[in-house]
């Protein structure tokens, strides 16, 4: 249960910080004639984010100090090498998560990339989908 908590945390973590990433991005490339309800609104979501984010890193801290006491009862009823191997993968669990997220995310802008190649092709140059 605590490793399925901690693979949707941190989950969470990323999503959040990608998000308020792309917000803080648009904010600060907004044009000074962008109209006031453009800026307002991507204010509004970047004030929200951070408070999720926040509340996010809240329940990050409690999964670690859950995971203490995981980490406790393992050590009464694991070996030593046993227990090594179960501190490895949850310390890899989340590298592993953050990875694969950058992974996703290259992938997601090359395809993006893609079909804005693609559509900057004549018609009849374009391959067949």
């Amino acid at each position: 249960m605590f490793v399925g908590d901690l693979d949707k945390v941190v989950s969470l973590l990323l999503s959040l910080s990608g998000r308020l990433a792309r917000v803080e991005n648009a904010l600060y490339s907004l044009e000074e004639e962008a109209p006031n309800t453009e800026k307002h609104t991507l204010t509004e979501k970047r004030k929200l984010l951070m408070r999720q984010h926040e509340d996010a890193k809240e329940l990050k801290e409690n999964l670690d100090r859950r995971e203490k006491l995981v980490s406790v009862v393992m050590e009464t009823h694991l070996d030593p090498e046993s227990l090594d191997d179960y501190r490895h993968f949850v310390k890899m669990k989340s590298a592993l998560i953050i990875e694969q997220r950058k992974l996703e995310d290259k992938i997601k802008l090359g395809e993006e990339q893609l079909k804005c190649l693609l559509d900057s092709l004549p018609l009849e140059q374009r391959p067949p989908l």
